[in-house]
């Protein structure tokens, strides 16, 4: 269990509730560093493109659930070798494994929001990324009543 939401200086989770919203796996170290204020991504993914205010995340083993959401404040192309926010360590861990693309859009994120209630995993965790907007995300209780919601 996170205990952000707990915390008496976590963020307010006050974003419009008819903002889009895109969801995305992340595994500890990704998480890690969107808690940083960044969320990598190989150029080629559907998500680069995409419009959306802010970007939520499902984490995945051992924790299994959409904990938190942050405004995405930029977007900055980086190519690997140049100097930027993605480390060499960073494309190690977070690219390499999924990808061999050269290119990576870093979306640059606001303060992590934990939301009050989890979405919980009660299917096979979240696939490529899902838009909806943040009132579905806070009402879904479950993955399955947000992927009713959502586009793919």
């Amino acid at each position: 269990m996170d205990l952000d939401q707990f915390a008496d200086d976590a963020p307010e989770d006050d974003a419009d509730p008819d903002a889009r919203c895109c969801v995305v796996a992340t595994r500890q170290a990704t998480f890690g560093r969107c808690r940083d204020g960044i969320y990598p991504s190989p150029r080629s993914y559907d998500r680069t493109r995409r419009e959306f205010e802010y970007m939520a995340f499902y984490r995945t083993a051992p924790v299994s659930e959409i904990t938190h959401y942050a405004p995405v404040e930029a977007r900055v192309e980086q190519t690997r070798g140049e100097s930027g926010p993605v480390t060499d360590e960073d494309w190690e861990t977070l690219i390499d494994p999924f990808s061999d693309e050269r290119v990576v859009v870093v979306f640059q994120l606001g303060e992590l929001v934990p939301l009050n209630s989890p979405v919980e995993n009660d299917r096979n965790g979240v696939r490529g990324a899902w838009y909806c907007s943040i009132e579905d995300l806070r009402a879904a209780g479950t993955l399955s009543a947000l992927a009713e919601c959502s586009e793919t």
